[in-house]
């Protein structure tokens, strides 16, 4: 046991005692280690201590295997974690505070669970710089239970991961367009302190004219195709110019 700068003690684990502990042999932990898969651990002279990091890496590892990751495939995904932002840094990002989305924590192997097969080195590497993603600590976290829970349900219709991250980055630029119209509007007319509260008629607007637009896309047959609709086609639909 060890006492940290903030008053907590942390466990920790000799070569041998961390191996019990994950229920692998002391070669496969060191294999790891070659593999650049655990981070560094303590040293006290010749002595190497590990935490409960690394045993939850370890375990995550393990998890992932079960799930068919192979070494290699889990490696890329943990550097794209470690190269990833944290949580302070993914509300600046998004300029938010968590005011209406929830927050969700997931294990790395819970994520893959939600995108079975799809969680990718790629793919993750896409939703960290999205901002959808951010790790704190051993644990993930995605900034929407919304978001997540409409990612899943696509990927289990059918749709690439990676198609739903890529029109996630469409929607994502006409969402920030959007807000800006409904600000303009609003700072023209009225006092500064009016767009908190008249936030919720831009939401409203929104979902109003997507539902519309919708509607006539569904109206004219575009919809109903086997494939995705042209963005001509969606346009002249729709009356509004193809997204970028």
């Amino acid at each position: 046991m060890v006492d940290t700068e903030a008053g907590t003690t942390v466990r920790e684990y000799r070569t041998e005692e961390l191996a019990e502990a994950a229920g692998i042999p002391v070669r496969t932990l060191r294999f790891y280690r070659e593999r650049k898969l655990l981070p560094p651990p303590r040293r006290e002279g010749r002595i190497a201590w590990y935490d409960d990091h690394h045993l939850a890496r370890l375990r995550t590892i393990a998890a992932l295997l079960e799930r068919g990751h192979t070494l290699g495939g889990i490696a890329e995904l943990t550097a794209a974690f470690e190269n990833g932002r944290d949580v302070g840094q993914l509300g600046e990002l998004l300029g938010m505070g968590w005011s209406e989305e929830t927050p969700v924590r997931l294990t790395p192997e819970a994520l893959a669970d939600y995108f079975e097969g799809e969680v990718t080195p790629e793919n993750l590497a896409a939703s960290l710089d999205l901002g959808y993603l951010a790790t704190d600590g051993d644990e993930i976290v995605h900034v929407s239970r919304r978001l997540l829970d409409v990612s899943s349900a696509l990927v289990r219709e059918g749709v690439p991961l990676a198609a739903v991250l890529e029109t996630g980055r469409r929607v994502r630029e006409h969402a920030d367009a959007m807000a800006a119209l409904f600000t303009e509007l609003i700072s023209a007319h009225l006092p500064e302190d009016a767009l908190p509260r008249l936030r919720p008629l831009a939401k409203s607007v929104v979902e109003a004219e997507l539902t519309m637009a919708m509607d006539r896309l569904l109206a004219s047959g575009t919809g109903s195709g086997s494939g995705p609709a042209s963005p001509s086609a969606s346009a002249s639909a729709s009356g509004h110019t193809p997204s970028s």
